[in-house]
């Protein structure tokens, strides 16, 4: 590239950095897609009413930080401030997030050794007007996690249940993958036998489309193993402790990943991710 073809370290105020492969077409398309600099009043007001000063009575799932505790939303910490309680699965462990971000509301331990006890002492809850926050130790709950026989309690009673969207192990590694990630199938923990997991492996290396599992450190390059075994080419990736210091993301064949992780044994939280039987031409590493 020559001098005259760099952009302006400090483009005019209000100016564009031209783009020199952009053409008429390109220019039409972004004119027509371009975002309005003042909208109506009523569509300003849904923009701006997202933290209401009081909660309606509902079951509401906050999604919270995988690793990084600067991941949680504005109006994640507005619900779970707001609420009159919070079911969290370790008290001591949620405790520590929302200690960190001032948050006293009254906690309520969930989890699959009290929810037949605990369920209907929160749907009554919910009855009588309250508000209540469903978490996890990490992302969003119910998935891969206890809570869903909680939600399905309160949609059977006719209360209201409503989802505030946060960090997912699931989709951070899958749309930092480089694998195709629609379609995706998702298939939770991996099993501990290894016969059910063998099996498991075999469906996803033969699956058309990208899969998905959380997986244990300890487990990882017996896993892999079964992989290679299987089919050594296949395309893996390996994300490791997302979102936190040693986040780190392994991808190749899965002759190589193994390699890699039976010099180096894995520490920390992993999400395997699977790639389609057939692989489109633009991945191509």
């Amino acid at each position: 590239m020559t001098e005259d073809d760099q952009p302006q370290d400090h483009p005019s105020q209000g100016s564009l950095i031209e783009d020199p492969w952009r053409t008429d077409e390109d220019s039409a398309h972004v004119e027509e897609n371009r975002l309005p600099t003042e909208g109506t009043a009523e569509e300003d007001e849904a923009l701006t009413d997202f933290l209401p000063s009081s909660l309606q009575p509902a079951l509401y799932l906050v999604g919270t930080p995988i690793g990084n505790l600067a991941d949680i939303t504005l109006r994640g910490l507005h619900i779970l401030k707001s609420v009159s309680a919070i079911a969290c699965e370790d008290t001591r462990h949620s405790g520590r997030l929302l200690s960190h971000h001032g948050i006293r509301s009254r906690l309520i331990s969930l989890n699959e050794h009290n929810e037949a006890r605990r369920i209907p002492e929160i749907v009554a809850q919910l009855q009588q007007g309250s508000s209540v926050a469903l978490i996890s130790d990490a992302g969003m709950p119910t998935v891969s996690d206890p809570g869903q026989r909680l939600v399905q309690s309160v949609v059977a009673a006719g209360l209201r249940v409503e989802g505030i969207p946060g960090p997912s192990a699931v989709l951070t590694a899958i749309a930092a993958s480089g694998l195709p990630t629609t379609p995706f199938y998702f298939g939770g923990f991996l099993p501990h036998k290894k016969g059910q997991r063998n099996n498991e492996l075999t469906a996803a290396v033969t699956r058309d489309c990208t899969s998905v599992y959380f997986e244990s450190p300890y487990r990882i390059v017996d896993t892999l193993a079964m992989i290679a075994e299987q089919a050594p080419e296949h395309r893996v990736v390996v994300a490791r402790e997302l979102t936190k210091k040693f986040e780190e993301f392994q991808r190749g064949p899965a002759r190589n990943v193994l390699s890699h992780y039976q010099s180096k044994t894995p520490k920390g939280e992993i999400t395997l991710v699977i790639a389609p039987c057939e692989l489109p031409k633009w991945v191509t590493w």
